[in-house]
C-alpha cells in the first residue's frame, strides 16, 4: 500500500530562531491530521540538531536537503549520512532541481548520494523532472526516463520517495495542471521494480490548489517549497480535503 508523504522543503530559509517560531505555531495545526499522512520538514543543516530536539516524539520526520556519498573526508562544506542519522534525521533530498542546476548536481551524483542515504537507514526523495525548453520540444518522458535509469541504479525500491517537479513550475506560480502531474507521474510509476514507491508532486504547491492535486489516482504526497514556510500555509496542505 501506497505511503502518503507531505513534505516541505524550506531551501535557504530560516534561521534556528524562526524554525522555532514556526513549530510553535504549526504543531497545534497537526492535532485533526489524519494519522496515515507522513509529514516530514526538510531543512537547512543548522537548523537539523534544534528541530531534531524540538520535533521529538511528535509525528513529524526530519529531513535534510542533500548528503555527500562518503562516510567522511576533505569534502568542504558537505555533510554525511552518519552525521545525519545522528542527530535523528530520517529523510533527506537528493537531486534537487536547484542543486542539478547551480551546483553540478549530476544523475552519477545523484545515484551514489542515494546509495549512501539508504546504507545508512535514510529515505532518500530523489527528485526528477523536465525543463519548460524540454516539455516544449515533447521530451518530458524521454528526460524522465533517462533520470531515473541513473538515478536508481542499485537502489532499494522498498526504501524511496520520488518527487516529479517539472522545473519550469518551481517557484513559478505556474502549477502543472493535476491531470497532467497525475499522467507523468504513472508513467515513473511505471518504470519501477515496486509500485508502491510513493511518489510526490512539487512544483508551486499552495493551499489554493493541494485538494485538487491530492485528489489524482497517481500522486501520493507533494514536495512543498514557499508554501511550507509559514504555520498558516503548510498547515492547510496537511490538512488537505
Amino acid at each position: 500500500m501506497r505511503k502518503i508523504i507531505l513534505a516541505g522543503n524550506w531551501k535557504m530559509y530560516k534561521t534556528q530562531a524562526e524554525s522555532l517560531e514556526f513549530v510553535d505555531g504549526f504543531m497545534p495545526e497537526l492535532e485533526n491530521t489524519p494519522t496515515e499522512r507522513e509529514v516530514v520538514l526538510c531543512v537547512p543543516f543548522t537548523n537539523l540538531s534544534v528541530m531534531a530536539a524540538n520535533l521529538q516524539g511528535t509525528r513529524v520526520k526530519l529531513g535534510a536537503q542533500n548528503v555527500h556519498w562518503e562516510n567522511e573526508g576533505a569534502y568542504t562544506g558537505e555533510i554525511s549520512a552518519p552525521m545525519l542519522t545522528e542527530i535523528g534525521v530520517n529523510y533527506v533530498v537528493i537531486g534537487h532541481s536547484e542543486r542539478r542546476q547551480y551546483f553540478g548536481e549530476t544523475d552519477e551524483t545523484v545515484n551514489r548520494r542515494i546509495l549512501a542515504a539508504q546504507k545508512h537507514g535514510l529515505t532518500p526523495i530523489l527528485c526528477v523532472g523536465e525543463t519548460k525548453q524540454q516539455r516544449d520540444a515533447g521530451e518530458t518522458e524521454s528526460h524522465i526516463f533517462s533520470q531515473l535509469k541513473q538515478d536508481l541504479v542499485g537502489v532499494d525500491q522498498s526504501n524511496l520517495v520520488i518527487a516529479y517537479e517539472p522545473i519550469w513550475a518551481i517557484g513559478t506560480g505556474d502549477t502543472c495542471a493535476s491531470e497532467e502531474a497525475n499522467r507523468v507521474i504513472g508513467l515513473i510509476r511505471s518504470k519501477l521494480i515496486n509500485s508502491d514507491v510513493p511518489i510526490q508532486y512539487g512544483g508551486s504547491v499552495k493551499p489554493e490548489n493541494i485538494d485538487e492535486i491530492m485528489a489524482q489516482s497517481e500522486i501520493d504526497g507533494v514536495l512543498v517549497g514557499g508554501a511550507s514556510l509559514t504555520p498558516k500555509s503548510w498547515s492547510r496542505i496537511v490538512n488537505y480535503q
